[in-house]
């Protein structure tokens, strides 16, 4: 499943974060099979929204929905930060 383009705010947040060099190497991951076992992809509670998530690392998640066949990042977030 393709990625859309992401928009600026979020291609900030993964350069502020030195997260670019995983970024790249989780998409291609995603996009060869989103459901690979490193990812760990898994759909959000409440279910009905259609929400996803996947690992970029043990600390960071893409938070993302699927529209028209493609995977729209929404938002990159810090999984343990409470």
């Amino acid at each position: 499943m393709k990625i859309k383009s992401l928009r600026k705010d979020i291609r900030a947040h993964l350069q502020e974060h030195q997260l670019t060099k995983k970024w790249d190497k989780t998409t291609t991951l995603f996009e060869a099979d989103m459901r690979h076992p490193s990812l760990h992809t898994e759909l959000l509670e409440p279910k009905w929204r259609g929400i996803y998530s996947f690992r970029i690392d043990r600390k960071y998640r893409a938070i993302f929905f699927v529209a028209n066949g493609k995977a729209e990042i929404i938002a990159i977030t810090n999984h343990y930060k409470r």
